[in-house]
């Protein structure tokens, strides 16, 4: 019988598209500003309309087939498709200079790259005419045996083995270039007013309004909380369980109304599991698919974090909540959970990935969040 519903939120109730187009803008700042790569500098700039936006996406991740490849590895948070895709592009433009830049090259690959460091690349790459090549990324990756965050970031250590025959861990986890693609990637989701706040550091690049603002839902926004009205009234707990930043959660959250349906001792959100990676290292990676974060959306953030990772799983109560979710990451978290599953079909591969859900064996696939309403009030009506 479920008592409790823990929420993903992108895919689930609210659109991915404005991460995916801020994603794929910050892969592109990062290639072509002057303040990073600087590669045919001319063509970026700050201000631009719908379908420039959609231009820059469709030639950064392929028509988004670089993002399905993404999640069908149950990759889960834009930050990491960000280094996966600029980190590749990065190898692929100093695999052009190998011959010149070789000394460099072996500097750079071995230690940590920062701004500095992209700024010493740009320069070296200003002598030459490197070129980015964004269709080689699938085909390059195709060839990994990558089922997780962790293969794909350890593959781009066999690739620059591979290609300029230095060995390197560079890549093997977050570091000081993850943390850039990171801020810039900040930058434009939540523009200059939040950037600090969201951050702990000013913005690089001033200018950007963001998305907050923007939010686009996956169904009416009165629908979905007239959703989360049903099921509190039916004596539901709800919670949420997202690998967006808080800020990112709650402040959509409060503009759609949508923020006084839920206790926020149970909205856990990217903030949450960084801290608990952060006290507790030798547990990391925490992100989905690593259940950690719905585990602690159900007992709730004043539960201390060291007994949530060193709770025995499944859950003894795991048959009584449900995860509604929109990836495969979100179904094998709730599958170590002992949680029960709702795929529904508004994730970035719509009903494309109705495939792939029954193949995983989801307990239940969905059109939409609000056909939740059904499958848990049945429950309720036969306590």
């Amino acid at each position: 019988m479920i008592r409790t519903i823990l929420f993903d939120v992108d895919g689930v109730l609210l659109s991915e598209e404005r991460y995916f187009d801020a994603s794929a803008l910050t892969v592109w700042e990062l290639l072509h500003s002057k303040n990073y790569l600087g590669l045919e500098s001319n063509q970026f700039k700050i201000v631009l309309n719908d379908e420039e936006i959609t231009s820059i996406r469709n030639t950064v991740f392929q028509n988004d087939q670089v993002l399905k490849f993404f999640k069908s590895k149950g990759l889960n948070a834009n930050w990491d498709m960000i280094y996966l895709t600029f980190s590749f592009q990065l190898i692929h433009l100093l695999e052009q200079v190998v011959g010149e830049e070789k000394e460099n090259i072996s500097k750079w690959l071995t230690s940590e790259i920062d701004r500095s460091v992209l700024l010493e690349i740009q320069e070296s790459l200003a002598q030459y005419k490197a070129t980015i090549n964004y269709d080689e990324f699938i085909s390059e990756f195709q060839n990994a045996k990558a089922n997780s965050k962790e293969d794909l970031f350890d593959y781009l250590n066999v690739l620059v083995e591979q290609k300029f025959g230095i060995k390197t861990n560079l890549f093997s986890e977050k570091n000081h270039l993850w943390s850039v693609c990171e801020h810039v990637s900040q930058e434009w989701y939540v523009g200059d007013e939040n950037v600090l706040s969201s951050t702990g550091r000013p913005s690089v690049q001033l200018g950007k309004k963001g998305f907050l603002s923007d939010e686009k839902t996956l169904a009416k926004p009165e629908q979905i909380g007239q959703l989360f009205q049903e099921l509190t009234d039916a004596g539901l707990q709800i919670g949420i369980g997202t690998g967006r930043p808080d800020l990112e959660t709650i402040k959509p959250f409060e503009y759609l109304n949508w923020l006084n349906y839920f206790d926020r001792n149970h909205i856990v959100t990217a903030d949450e599991v960084l801290e608990a990676e952060k006290q507790h290292p030798s547990y990391a990676p925490l992100s989905k698919p690593n259940p950690y974060t719905f585990i602690q959306a159900e007992k709730g953030k004043q539960t201390p974090i060291a007994s949530c990772l060193k709770i025995d799983l499944p859950l003894e109560n795991g048959d009584q909540i449900l995860v509604v979710g929109d990836s495969l990451a979100d179904l094998l978290a709730a599958r170590d959970m002992g949680s029960r599953f709702a795929a529904v079909l508004t994730g970035l591969s719509g009903k494309e990935a109705r495939k792939e859900f029954e193949e995983h064996q989801a307990e239940f696939i969905l059109d939409s969040v609000l056909d939740v309403k059904g499958i848990v009030l049945e429950n309720v009506r036969k306590r």
